[in-house]
């Protein structure tokens, strides 16, 4: 019982980050949010007894792929008149 309510509560926090990747005024927020949506995948697979799969989730796509984006945007200008 504690399991299905630990799932179905990632899942709406991973289903509230994923629609605010797409609805977030700033590239930053977005970034950050689609982070979030990331780790509470891995969160599921480690809830869904894959722990490897898991962790490997959150080391290369919440770890690598999260800091290549935002290094990515901090480090591109950004255009003062749009």
């Amino acid at each position: 019982m504690l399991d299905m309510l630990m799932f179905g509560v990632i899942a709406l926090a991973i289903l509230f980050c994923s629609v605010m990747v797409v609805l977030a005024p700033d590239i930053v927020h977005a970034a950050f949010y689609l982070m979030g949506s990331l780790f509470g995948v891995g969160a599921l697979y480690i809830l869904l007894y894959a722990p490897l799969l898991g962790i490997m989730q959150i080391l290369v796509y919440v770890g690598g792929i999260g800091v290549l984006i935002l290094f990515a945007i901090m480090l591109t200008g950004r255009d003062e008149n749009v």
